[in-house]
């Protein structure tokens, strides 16, 4: 059936900094498909991620691996044969935990095909051995205590028993080589795990930094919330002074505005005087205007008066 995935999650997906092994680099801009896939002609795990065309996770599980919570939604691993550290973050602690068990469950079953093989790969060469051991023992038997007849009647079985003496030797042959092959894949293993205890360490190292910056982060804020209290206190403080003299300017306003009032008051009494006054003073003038022409009047009156007494006296 080849290949087929037995695990699939979503998640921010990161690789270490190559540079420097402490910084984080994100893979993914955003949440991506993360999945567990399993070929059953290898007998072989692999965690694969595709972020659109591009491959951001191909990392096959070997027992040496270990998974690693750094937070309650962080976790890594390393992966010695891409030579990185992948990083996973999740929306929530739960998908986290399951990720992390479904990582032991396929490191164990890993750790487990590997050992089947390896025992089939032992029986299979001591089977070849003793058979080769076998076969040769009763050839020199035959060779050293058979007569000539009987050489001669069991010539087409020792023909046989030399052409599977031939595959015997080919297998064991075969065998030697693939025991090689596994001791150059072992010192591989060796090396890998190495290198993932490397970077694991600095891994380690760097989770150490990590917390020497939570610390200062969290002294600092710590220092900021304690300064901003003090000036909550201060103000605390000040405010019941503020809003005695907020009081006091508030009836001093009061104040004013009634004695705004009593003046707007007599303003209007004084205009009302002066508009009295003025009518009095209009009244006034008209009467002193009709006194002056009256006045003339008589004044004409007298003239004429006195004429008439002038003329009368001239005439007398």
């Amino acid at each position: 059936m080849g290949e087929q995935p037995i695990f699939t999650t979503r998640a921010h997906v990161f690789q270490i900094d190559p540079s420097t092994k402490k910084n984080w680099m994100p893979a993914s801009k955003q949440a991506v498909t993360v999945s567990y896939f399993y070929d059953s002609t290898r007998n072989s795990y692999r965690i694969i991620s595709v972020d659109g065309a591009k491959v951001i996770i191909n990392s096959t599980i070997t027992p040496n691996m270990t998974f690693t919570k750094t937070s309650q939604k962080f976790g890594q691993w390393a992966d010695s044969r891409a030579n990185t550290v992948f990083g996973l973050g999740f929306s929530s602690e739960q998908q986290l935990t399951k990720f992390a068990e479904k990582f032991q469950e396929v490191k164990e079953a890993a750790k487990l095909a590997r050992d089947k093989s390896q025992e089939k790969i032992e029986t299979s060469s001591n089977h070849s051995q003793e058979s080769g051991c076998e076969t040769s023992s009763s050839t020199q038997a035959s060779s050293v205590n058979g007569t000539d007849d009987e050489k001669a009647s069991h010539g087409p079985a020792e023909a046989h028993l030399k052409s599977e003496n031939e595959k015997l030797k080919l297998a064991l042959t075969q065998s030697a080589s693939n025991v090689k092959k596994w001791e150059i894949e072992l010192q591989t293993l060796r090396e890998s795990n190495a290198r993932l205890t490397a970077a694991l360490q600095e891994s380690a190292a760097s989770v150490d930094q990590w917390k020497k910056q939570f610390s200062i982060c969290r002294d600092e804020n710590d220092r900021l919330r304690n300064k901003e209290l003090k000036d909550l206190r201060k103000q605390g403080e000040i405010i019941p002074q503020l809003m005695s003299e907020c009081d006091f300017v508030t009836e001093k306003l009061e104040a004013s505005e009634r004695e705004n009032q009593n003046l707007e008051d007599k303003v209007r009494s004084l205009r009302t005087d002066i508009e009295e006054s003025k009518h009095r003073q209009r009244h006034l003038k008209m009467e002193l205007k009709n006194f002056l022409e009256v006045l003339d009047g008589k004044i004409d009156d007298l003239h004429d008066f006195r004429r008439g007494l002038s003329k009368l006296g001239t005439e007398n």
